[in-house]
Order: C-alpha cells, then structure tokens, then sequence
C-alpha cells in the first residue's frame, strides 16, 4: 500500500481500496434506461458479472497461458502464436504449418500493422508441408518454376518411386485439376489461409486455406489496399 500511495500519493488509502476494487463489469444494472432514466442498484457486483481484460494474440514464438473459469472449466489465452493446424478443403488434407505474416482484418488494418491473430484474419502460411504432400500423392511438383525444371528431374532420378506407385500417382493426376489462384501461390511458397479458431479462447490458431469465390475476393481485396 504504502509503494501504491508513493506512485499515486493524492489518493488516500480509503480510496486505494476503491480504485483496486474496481473491475471489468458485464453486468446491466448501472445502466439508463431507453428513455435516459437511471435504475436504482438493488444488488452488489455478482462473480457470474466478471469480464477480463482483452489479451489479443500476437505473431511469435508460442506462449498460452491457462485461464480458470466458472464451474472449473479452462480457457487457454494465447499471447503469441507462431503455427496452427490448416485445412485444405478440397483436397480434404490438414497439415500443421508456420504462420508467416497477418495481410488482411476485415476490422482494422491496425491489427495488420501489430501483427494480430483473431479469428476470421487472413494470414500467410508456408506452403511447403501441402507441396510435399502432393508430390507424394500426385508425383506433381507444384512450387517448382520452369526455369529450374532440369534440377528437379534430376532430384526425381536420385529418388525414383516404384512403377506401381507411378501408376496410382498417373491415374490420380489424370482426375486432378488445381486451382489456378493456389497454383501461383505454391511458385511463391505461401499461400493465404483464414484463421476459423479463437486464439483467445482455445490456444490455437487453427484455420483453412483459401481457395475459388473466396480467394478471389480476399486478393480484390489485398490489391485494393495496395493501390490505396
């Protein structure tokens, strides 16, 4: 108390006691009336009436802490969160990748600038992990430029699959056509994805890659920003 009152030393230490007893209320009691009249306060502050602070989830190395709830149920509050597990819907395949960099909040460009993760932020994320699974699957490697494609025969050479795994890949990539949109994204290594989870709530940055009507409108919206 006595440090309290050296940094604050107008108050006095009844009033120290109100400004810690103060908190984030979530209640309706204190307030107006539609018509501006005020209601009388019948009761005390209730613990079911508690809000906490807002912690937004920055872009860095992992660090969730755990946060008890009503009835001892847990919330896990991530401060900083570096990967998530990421959907690619289409091809019905889930990988867990770094998250590279936050490019777009339908809220604030402010989030942008600071880097933060909440749901529904359109992030980039390493597309490394989805080009060496479908390389696996399809025996076709995306990311790879025309410029170097002598290199990467060679590397097929060095590790060759059997002729009946060749066969499955061949008659899988007969069937397959990639969306042009991510074909572009995979040349450049990132691809843009949707963060679904609450990083506030579960600890987890957990989302989808962005693929057809979707990805068209979030890049309109990229290049609009851009030109702006």
């Amino acid at each position: 108390q006595g440090s309290v009152q050296g940094l604050i030393p107008h108050l006095s230490a009844g009033s120290l006691a109100v400004v810690f007893a103060m908190g984030i209320g979530r209640d309706s009691q204190h307030k107006h009336y539609k018509t501006g009249g005020r209601s009388k306060t019948s009761i005390k502050k209730r613990k079911y009436e508690m809000g906490r602070p807002a912690t937004p989830c920055k872009l860095g190395a992992k660090r969730v802490r755990s946060v008890r709830c009503r009835g001892g149920n847990m919330k896990y509050r991530a401060l900083r969160l570096d990967a998530g597990n990421y959907a690619w819907g289409s091809e019905n395949v889930t990988k867990k990748v770094r998250i590279l960099d936050v490019v777009y909040n339908a809220t604030s460009n402010e989030l942008v600038r600071t880097k933060t993760l909440l749901k529904n932020t359109v992030v980039q994320i390493d597309a490394h992990p989805f080009m060496q699974w479908y390389l696996k699957k399809y025996g076709v490697d995306v990311g790879k430029k025309k410029k170097g494609a002598k290199e990467g025969e060679k590397a097929e050479e060095e590790h060759k699959p059997g002729r009946h795994v060749i066969a499955k890949q061949k008659a899988r990539a007969a069937k397959q056509k990639l969306d042009v949109g991510l074909e572009d994204q995979f040349q450049s290594g990132r691809l843009l994805a949707c963060i679904a989870s609450r990083p506030g709530q579960c600890g987890r940055a957990d989302g989808y890659v962005l693929e057809g009507e979707e990805l068209a409108f979030y890049k309109k919206k990229l290049e609009k920003k851009k030109k702006n």
